[in-house]
């Protein structure tokens, strides 16, 4: 296989572990019942508006998730799901252990990348 061939594979398969990966953490916010208790995370974070950013949050997982994992708007729906774990990682979790934080920061690398980079070939919008 060629290279470019390769590096798109790697990218989709990174795409479709990240995005369907956080689409099912903004699932269970979203649709299993948890908003409420995620929005009072959110307000004892000290965030204005608590409940419209425990819904730009959830939101930025279920459907940001989804449009990575498809690579629609992939770049821009990164950003968000980058956003969302840069928080997770470095505000929610600032005082706790390594392993506490380190899947927010793995999906921060895995988006980061993605934003950088883009959706690859094997993506609805191709970019």
């Amino acid at each position: 296989m060629k290279r470019d061939t390769l590096a798109a594979i790697g990218i989709l398969l990174l795409r479709l572990v990240a995005g369907f990966g956080m689409a099912t953490h903004g699932y269970q916010k979203v649709f299993g019942g948890h908003m409420e208790q995620f929005t009072e995370g959110v307000r004892a974070l000290g965030f204005p508006l608590p409940l419209v950013f425990a819904w730009l949050a959830a939101l930025s997982e279920l459907l940001g998730g989804i449009l990575v994992a498809l690579g629609l708007k992939a770049r821009v729906a990164a950003a968000f799901a980058f956003v969302t774990m840069a928080v997770a990682a470095f505000v929610q979790h600032a005082g706790d252990p390594f392993a506490a934080r380190e899947l927010a920061m793995l999906y921060l690398a895995c988006f980061g990348a993605i934003m950088l980079i883009g959706a690859g070939k094997f993506s609805l919008d191709r970019s």
